[in-house]
């Protein structure tokens, strides 16, 4: 993770696919408790959905370049949860 997360972070430069992702990431985890709480797998997949639809309009429209997702789905969905950390504890600007 440490030395993909350089990487990750160079393919999210953009603060407006930034926030997307934030955004995205946050609505994800709040339908993920409320999936859990009310024992509806459909909340979690809406979830799932929705963050990548926001984090791949980030990329597309404003970062002009393709999610690494594509290519290391694992790695960026690491990078994504540490990104989203440092941002919500103030260790990265947003």
């Amino acid at each position: 993770m440490e030395e993909f997360y350089p990487f990750y972070l160079g393919e999210h430069c953009n603060k407006i696919n930034r926030r997307l992702h934030i955004l995205g990431t946050t609505i994800t985890y709040i339908l993920t408790i409320l999936a859990i709480k009310r024992q509806k797998l459909r909340l979690l997949i809406i979830g799932i959905i929705q963050a990548y639809a926001f984090a791949w309009f980030g990329h597309f429209v404003f970062e002009q370049n393709k999610p690494a997702t594509f290519r290391y789905p694992i790695w960026s969905f690491r990078g994504d949860m540490k990104m989203w950390f440092e941002i919500m504890t103030g260790k990265r600007a947003l």
